[in-house]
């Protein structure tokens, strides 16, 4: 796709979905990097639904800790996968206290160490917490970037590696949610608004409607 296209589609982006952030409901960083772990293959909507329950007695690594694997397993059992998940956020919890003072690390190489903290997960968090430029591909931003031919790269640090060439340095953070508003609002899995998206002629989605 031609330099000049690819510019017109993200102040598009950046207009439609400007000064938008995370859906994830959060009051520290702690509680973000949780959320976020939560939220594999789950709704934001359910993890928030989920944290509103524990975070009022568990906001922190010191007192998560203290859960037992069952008592974790049982305050996320509506969330998917949530035998892993408990497993994860406890052992995250005490590497968090063992090798870094129970506070979250800013760096993407020091938060990638944390069990259940992948790539996609440690962008996220110090991208919206730390400020830190990257770019976080989920299924949403993986979907638009090749719709919109942002991207066609087979895996997703294939695609953060385009949209970082593609995308100003400054611009990283806002845009990895301006991709995953556009997914979740217009450019849906199953069946895209078409009609309604503001990028349809600019879009070189095949089967658009």
């Amino acid at each position: 796709m031609l330099k000049g296209r690819k510019k017109e589609i993200l102040a598009c982006l950046e207009e439609t979905y400007g000064g938008m952030e995370t859906a994830l409901h959060y009051e520290s960083p702690f509680e973000l990097l949780v959320a976020v772990i939560l939220s594999a293959q789950c709704t934001d909507e359910r993890v928030n639904k989920i944290t509103a329950r524990i975070f009022p007695r568990y906001a922190s690594p010191q007192k998560m800790a203290g859960l037992t694997q069952e008592q974790m397993e049982e305050m996320i059992r509506d969330c998917g996968l949530f035998r892993a998940k408990a497993k994860n956020i406890l052992s995250t919890c005490q590497r968090l206290l063992e090798n870094f003072n129970g506070e979250v690390p800013s760096s993407i190489e020091d938060l990638m160490t944390l069990p259940g903290v992948g790539k996609k997960t440690a962008n996220v968090i110090a991208s919206v917490v730390f400020n830190v430029p990257a770019i976080a591909v989920d299924t949403h931003v993986f979907r638009v970037s090749h719709r919109l031919g942002l991207s066609c790269g087979k895996d997703p640090l294939a695609v953060e590696k385009d949209l970082m060439k593609t995308i100003p340095r400054e611009k990283w953070g806002e845009a990895h949610h301006w991709l995953i508003w556009h997914g979740r609002k217009l450019c849906k899995a199953r069946k895209p608004l078409c009609p309604d998206c503001p990028l349809a002629e600019l879009c070189i989605y095949e089967d658009k409607q």
